[in-house]
């Protein structure tokens, strides 16, 4: 039944494709179904929705696996307007909040409850459906809307207008793989560029093709293969080494197999009107055009559909128009108090890349503010006037704002070498332009917000998964750096805080190039570590920079003041450590339960600048991670002090006795403990008289471990006050039971232990409702040593007796607790039979290689690790020396 108030299923659109998977109730099903559905979608080329997808996968999954703590079905059906995935679990009577009833769809910060609110900001529509025996989720993600049939028909033009192509036009036709590498080469290709298919298919395209560097964009020959469909131009070496320029046409496909490639359809870059997608001219029905568009105008046609490219090509353009050297564009950030330098041309793209600048600037006048155009006939007389152009050696530029409904949202500017150049008519022109392109550049790079975010929380989801999976605190430190580089920053070092009264340490360096990691290590060690702010967000840290420069400087003084080679490698590293960290470093404070526990440093190389957006997901990373080092902390702090209370419990050591070899093997089960319910000692009594104790308390833990402690003390101080057996054993009886609610069930074999002059050694043993000890013969026999007597813990009134045993020289008594011989594989168990039957094989062992060989029968008899605590204590009488 659905849920009123939620949109029920629509079985209107046509399924082409389905993918189901099953996800067991365990953590790590939610990462494995965020893979599933990701490579799912774009499997089937649905990369618009793959972050919403994802998150929201995550989310419901997420709910039923952990929270609802069943198996989860995770059901993706295609359609050709989008996808619908489902996730269903088996608690269908858990309740749902739904919007658009009495119930509240929650907080955002709870634990759970945000797969819902998540679906119903994200999701074209979604619904809730039960049955008797589950509960589904569904969420419908709707495809980008993309024209189709004819992109645009170009008017009927005289024979004269027509493009110009020589008599045979060739289209050359490769077709390339997923990695890169040509598979196909067709015979207009071999006329064209001079190689023959046998020459080139096998090879990467790359050892072909000459990409364009253009400033300011990242999409190279690698990056155009992957789109689903690119067209540009570039060049190809031909087998003269020349380059012949082409124009292109790529389309990603794929076979029947699933297997992508690309097909590139390339013609001479003077015939590209073969290829060109048609500028979109519109025509009325008279066949003359219309108005045409002035964005279009400035930009061309087609705009590029993504911010960098449209942002690269206004700057182009805008420096053709005025005819200048130089041209840059800056966006505002979210409060307009700053602009980001985002594209530039005729400048040091990648220096200046990201850099910001106040939108006010110091001073008045007309140049002191980005919200006006601005001309500088000479920037020699007002230095600083644009910072961005310090040091290129420009003289004049002009400057405008770029608005959206009166709204600054970016600047763009022109600038020439020579003093002068600009007036008011360049101004003005230039303004007409901006105006144009406002619209289309906020468009634009909100759609790169959004998908940012979408991005960030895909992310940050991963993230927070990879940092809740540990308490490790050396894997925290270095998940936090991994995640950090590259994804955010080429560098990264982490500073710890142990407590208020202690300096920042240096705790973990990453770079994305591990030859850097040493040099960056060591400058970062000489300089004082940041100051533990406590406020929120990232701050500027110049002090890496500043210094990796001056030990660059020094460096380079010494090796010309000297003149030797030895020292080329030192200075080379120096200065490639001095570049690593040129750019900007930031220091984000990694704050827990409102205590500063720590930094997290951002760093960028030389002269590069973090954009605003990156700080805002490194800042939302880093509250992530400081509660995940901190717990990270608790957790070693709390386990270093349960362990140190458990080594407590145990004996401080075997003490020597004289012609007596004794070894022990200790194993407690469970993660952290050291002690458990199975104990054993072996203590000095008096002169020539030992103790010895083997026992096994009812249960594992801390609880057991508590009573182990109660029994093995007793022991010692009964057995030294001059008790005998079966007295203390009785006494230590009445104290269990004096422990109330607290008390245990504890089997336990005590013995004392008389080494004599003969060479053999005597022993008296009690063996309380414990697996009874065992004693192996020269000859190979074994039998036990003593005969079963009532547990303690159990009933007041005992009345226990002991028994002797006399060693002779070369026997073994080994004793062992029920963890040994009740080791199970499946429905076997190793039991007494198969104990006995280890022991027979090791006469002429010593007591360590008896105890081994007992040791290594258990592990082997079971594939599982052991469930339950175990001792082994072996004691041998050594035969005399044969002279």
């Amino acid at each position: 039944m659905a849920e009123p108030g939620v949109e029920t299923r629509t079985r209107s659109s046509v399924i082409t494709a389905r993918a189901a998977a099953t996800f067991e109730p365990v953590g790590r099903s939610v990462a494995t179904a965020r893979a599933f559905v990701r490579d799912t979608l774009q499997g089937w080329g649905y990369t618009d929705v793959v972050d919403d997808a994802v998150v929201l996968t995550s989310e419901l999954v997420t709910n039923a696996v952990i929270h609802a703590g069943t198996a989860a079905d995770v059901l993706c059906l295609r359609t050709e307007n989008g996808v619908r995935i489902e996730v269903a679990d088996l608690y269908p009577e858990r309740e749902v909040p739904l919007q658009g009833t009495g119930h509240s769809l929650g907080s955002p910060d709870r634990e759970n409850g945000r797969g819902l609110l998540l679906c119903a900001a994200l999701a074209a529509r979604w619904g809730v459906e039960y049955s008797p025996t589950r509960k589904q989720v569904w969420f419908q993600l709707d495809l980008p809307e993309r024209p189709v049939g004819t992109r645009s028909a170009g008017p009927a033009l005289p024979n004269e207008l027509l493009p110009v192509a020589d008599d045979r036009i060739r289209v050359a036709v490769a077709q390339i793989d997923r990695s890169g590498t040509i598979t196909a080469w067709n015979e207009d290709a071999e006329r064209l560029f001079g190689y023959t298919a046998d020459q080139v298919v096998g090879k990467p395209i790359g050892d072909l093709a000459a990409w364009p560097h253009t400033p300011g964009i990242g999409t190279g020959i690698a990056e155009a293969l992957r789109l689903s469909r690119w067209e540009g131009s570039y060049g190809i070496r031909g087998t003269d080494g020349r380059v012949i320029p082409v124009y292109a046409s790529h389309l990603r496909v794929r076979d029947t197999n699933g297997e992508p490639s690309t097909v590139c359809l390339l013609v001479r870059d003077y015939e590209r009107a073969v290829l060109q997608s048609p500028p979109r001219t519109p025509v009325d029905s008279s066949g003359e055009s219309r108005s045409t568009d002035p964005f279009e105008v400035f930009i061309g046609s087609p705009a590029p559909d993504d911010l960098d490219g449209l942002l690269q090509r206004t700057v182009e353009r805008a420096r053709d128009m005025l005819d200048g050297d130089a041209a840059f564009l800056l966006l505002a950030t979210d409060d307009e108090t700053e602009l980001e330098v985002r594209a530039t041309t005729g400048l040091p793209s990648a220096r200046q890349r990201f850099a910001r600048v106040p939108v006010e600037a110091a001073g008045t006048g007309r140049y002191s503010s980005a919200r006006m155009p601005a001309v500088h006939e000479d920037l020699a007389a007002v230095p600083g006037a644009v910072p961005l152009l310090n040091g290129t050696g420009m003289r004049s530029v002009v400057t405008v704002p770029l608005k959206v409904e009166g709204r600054l949202t970016g600047s763009l500017g022109v600038a020439a070498e020579a003093s002068g150049r600009y007036a008011n008519e360049e101004a003005l022109r230039l303004q007409f332009a901006a105006d144009r392109i406002a619209l289309a550049v906020e468009s634009a790079r909100l759609g790169e917000l959004e998908r940012l975010r979408r991005g960030s929380l895909s992310f940050l989801v991963e993230a927070s998964d990879l940092l809740a999976g540990t308490l490790d605190r050396d894997q925290t430190l270095a998940l936090m750096a991994q995640m950090t580089v590259p994804t955010l920053a080429t560098w990264c070092a982490v500073y710890t805080i142990a407590d208020p009264t202690s300096d920042p340490y240096l705790s973990y360096v990453l770079h994305e190039d591990e030859e850097r990691i040493d040099g960056l290590k060591a400058l970062l060690s000489k300089i004082p570590p940041p100051e533990p702010v406590p406020s929120p967000g990232a701050r500027v840290w110049t002090a890496p920079a500043d210094a990796a420069h001056q030990a660059a400087l020094r460096t380079s003084m010494r090796e010309l003041g000297l003149g030797s080679s030895s020292l080329s490698s030192g200075i080379g590293t120096t200065l490639a450590t001095a570049s690593a960290v040129g750019g900007e470093t930031v220091v984000l404070p990694l704050v827990a339960r409102n205590r500063v526990i720590g930094m997290l440093t951002l760093g960028k190389p030389s002269d590069d600048h973090f954009r605003q957006e990156i700080l805002e997901l490194a800042e939302d990373l880093s509250r992530r991670a400081a509660l995940a080092l901190d717990n990270a902390r608790l957790y070693s702090e709390r386990m270093a002090i349960s362990q140190s209370l458990q080594r407590s419990l145990l004996p401080p050591g075997l003490p020597q006795v004289p012609g007596v070899e004794v070894d022990v093997i200790y194993r407690a089960a469970g993660e952290g403990n050291e002690v458990g319910g199975d104990f054993y000692d072996l203590f000095p009594i008096h002169d020539n008289a030992y103790g010895f104790a083997i026992g096994d308390v009812c249960g594992t833990g801390p609880e057991a471990a508590a009573v182990t402690g109660l029994a093995r003390h007793a022991l010692r101080l009964l057995a030294r006050e001059g008790f005998g057996g079966p007295a203390v054993l009785e006494r230590l009886n009445a104290a269990i039971l004096d422990e109330g609610a607290r008390s245990r069930f504890l089997t336990l074999l005590y013995g004392e232990l008389w080494p004599q002059e003969d060479g053999s050694a005597l022993l008296k043993v009690v063996c309380a409702g414990h697996p009874l000890p065992l004693r192996l013969r020269q000859d190979g026999s074994v039998e036990p040593a003593a005969e079963p007597q009532p547990l303690l813990g159990v009933m007041e009134d005992l009345e226990l007796y002991e028994q002797t045993v006399t060693l002779d020289p070369g026997d073994v008594l080994l004793c062992v607790t029920d963890g040994v011989t009740e080791r199970r594989e499946g429905t076997r168990m190793l039991g007494d039979d198969g104990l006995t039957e280890v022991l027979t094989t090791c006469t002429g062992l010593t007591a360590g290689a008896v105890t081994a060989r007992v040791l290594r029968a258990v592990e082997r008899f079971a594939a599982e690790p052991a469930s339950d605590d175990m001792a082994i204590l072996a004691m041998r009488v050594p035969e005399p020396h044969q002279d």
